[in-house]
């Protein structure tokens, strides 16, 4: 395999590894609502907000890099990219209703159904991109940082 192939194979890959950590984001949140960590630093607005932070800022990263790398190549996907930014829009939405429950001190119930919510949005949403586009990866040679085009998780 030559290094261009590495590097485009590589994209799909590391679209992959960061929903991941985005699914493990979501976990430690959830955790940090159940109280399981009790070293200083390591509670509910750390691991909440920044499993927020790292969505929105995945989300945000591959609609100002990737999607338009995506539709300038195949324009033919342009309904597929459409689909991912209604979801991202979607979760974003889930996401601020999560935050206002967080300042609102919401209790233990009322988060995880938040974050209920948003884990069931972001699967559904993982899945499809990665069914639509992760060959598109493989084949694209994209311009760029990983982490510009997929955030910093990348």
């Amino acid at each position: 395999m030559s290094s261009e192939t590495d590097r485009l194979v590589a994209f799909s890959t590391q679209l992959r590894s960061v929903h991941q950590r985005l699914r493990q984001a979501l976990d430690l949140a959830r955790r940090s609502i159940d109280g399981e960590f009790e070293e200083v630093g390591q509670d509910l607005l750390v691991y909440c907000r920044g499993f927020c932070a790292a969505l929105s800022g995945h989300h945000q990263s591959e609609d100002r890099g990737l999607f338009p790398e995506i539709t300038a190549a195949h324009p033919e996907l342009a309904p597929v990219v459409a689909n991912l930014v209604r979801d991202h829009n979607m979760l974003e939405h889930l996401l601020g209703g999560f935050a206002a429950a967080i300042d609102a001190g919401a209790d233990d119930e009322t988060l995880h159904r938040h974050l209920d919510g948003i884990g069931a949005v972001m699967e559904t949403h993982f899945g499809y991109e990665e069914r639509q586009l992760l060959t598109v990866l493989d084949t694209l040679a994209l311009e760029g940082d990983p982490r510009t085009l997929l955030g910093d998780l990348a």
